[in-house]
């Protein structure tokens, strides 16, 4: 039965099954990547507070950088599945191995600027001069492994492109497993310290890389295709990659105001900011993982010319975006009494954080839409568009933030200004997505 031919709930069926095929184990892979973090502070923690310190400011920096590159999976993942669409599965991994090698340039590039750097970019950080020497060994170790997490995001974007979510499901944990043994064997084991914590992370993330490079090589053997680094091919991954970069740098700024005007509304609102901001983060995992989703499903139907199976997978994924985004709303509000006991017993904080909280369950059917439609855009290619609609978003943002302390609000107010932000990104996305200029079909956009 074709597309065409399927009726209405046959075909909401099919697009329920590849979504919960792809984004089931997207989300497994994207909650596994923060345990890396959180495991080696608390390897790390037993040391002493600088040590702890140290890494805190040092795991900071590393994460900042590697999200700034992570237009390597988005755009390797639309360029895949457009091309696996076609049926030109050669082309496919041609195009996501110009995304690894592209990947590997940057990394060598950010590990030339670290290396020399390490101390005064931890100074520039404010870290103490107890803290910072930690701080700089470890930023200076886990440079080395940039290249090898960058490589494992193109990678990634490959075998999503693929429609292969699986595998990086594996990998992480895998990944996740061994950062952990090798981290307590090196600290306290060989008594390495803190360095003994960045070289495991570093050898685990190289381990993910080598596990990526083995699935991907395979692939290409397997369908003939070059392995050699093309200058054109890297070019446009290069290209590609631009816009989803200036889109991703307007968000890590709007995140970054957010957080400095919580700062100034005194020392309880920006804790109870940064525990409802890391709540707001891994309820973003679950929207993320249809967003991730969308990129591989909409990449493979604009490139088997398929303009009707993106739109009818289009609107049934806003639907699962609405739905979870409810659903995960109701979960914060019942859930509030028992979360914040998790982080703080300061009742001057959780007084500080419950509205918020409510503010942010109410905003979750909203977000639901906006990472569903940002993963649409991005398998369609539609980069320069989501560029634009952010750097308005930021615009309209800034101000208003800006204002919540000037006009005695205090943190409900500015994730009240949240979201707003997310009410202008999902309005931008929906009238770019009822527009259908997304709908460009072909192996290249």
């Amino acid at each position: 039965m074709t597309q065409a031919s399927a009726t209405p709930k046959a075909t909401r069926r099919q697009h329920d099954r590849e979504i919960v095929a792809l984004a089931v184990p997207a989300f497994g892979a994207l909650v596994a990547e923060p345990l890396f973090v959180m495991a080696d502070s608390a390897i790390v923690g037993h040391l002493g507070t600088a040590q702890l310190a140290g890494l805190g400011i040092a795991s900071a920096l590393l994460t900042t950088a590697v999200s700034v590159f992570v237009f390597l999976a988005y755009a390797t993942t639309a360029a895949v599945a457009r091309r696996v669409g076609a049926g030109d599965l050669q082309a496919a991994i041609r195009q996501g191995m110009d995304g690894i090698w592209l990947a590997l340039l940057l990394g060598a590039a950010v590990i030339a600027v670290v290396l020399p750097a390490a101390p005064s970019i931890v100074e520039l950080f404010g870290a103490s001069d107890t803290a910072a020497p930690y701080a700089t060994t470890y930023l200076r170790i886990s440079a080395l492994g940039i290249p090898a997490m960058l490589a494992v995001l193109a990678s990634t974007g490959v075998l999503r492109g693929l429609q292969d979510t699986k595998t990086p499901l594996y990998v992480a944990i895998a990944g996740f497993v061994a950062n952990a043994v090798l981290n307590v064997g090196l600290v306290y084991g060989a008594d390495l310290g803190i360095a003994g914590s960045a070289w495991g992370t570093v050898i685990a993330q190289c381990g993910m890389a080598a596990a990526y490079l083995v699935v991907v090589v395979r692939g290409a053997r397997r369908h003939g295709a070059s392995l050699r680094p093309d200058a054109l091919g890297i070019r446009a991954s290069a290209q590609a990659g631009v816009p989803l970069l200036v889109r991703t740098l307007s968000l890590r700024a709007i995140l970054m105001i957010a957080t400095a005007v919580a700062a100034r509304l005194g020392d309880a609102d920006i804790a109870a900011h940064q525990i409802i901001l890391s709540l707001w983060s891994l309820l973003a995992f679950a929207l993320d993982a249809i967003a991730i989703a969308g990129q591989a499903i909409i990449g493979r139907y604009l490139g088997a010319d398929d303009t009707d199976g993106a739109r009818q997978a289009c609107r049934r994924m806003v639907e699962w975006g609405i739905a979870v985004g409810v659903a995960l709303g109701v979960l914060v509000v019942l859930s509030r009494p028992l979360f914040l006991p998790l982080f703080t017993g300061d009742s001057t904080v959780k007084d500080a954080a419950l509205p918020a909280l409510v503010i942010v369950a109410l905003s979750q059917p909203i977000c639901g839409v906006v990472f569903v439609l940002d993963g649409v855009l991005m398998g369609a290619g539609d980069g320069p568009y989501l560029a634009r609609a952010m750097i308005l978003t930021l615009v309209v943002f800034a101000p208003v933030a800006l204002l919540v302390p000037a006009l005695g609000g205090g943190l409900t107010a500015l994730w009240a200004a949240m979201t707003l932000m997310m009410t202008v990104r999902m309005l931008t996305l929906w009238l770019r997505s009822r527009s259908g200029r997304w709908l460009v079909t072909g192996a290249t956009r």
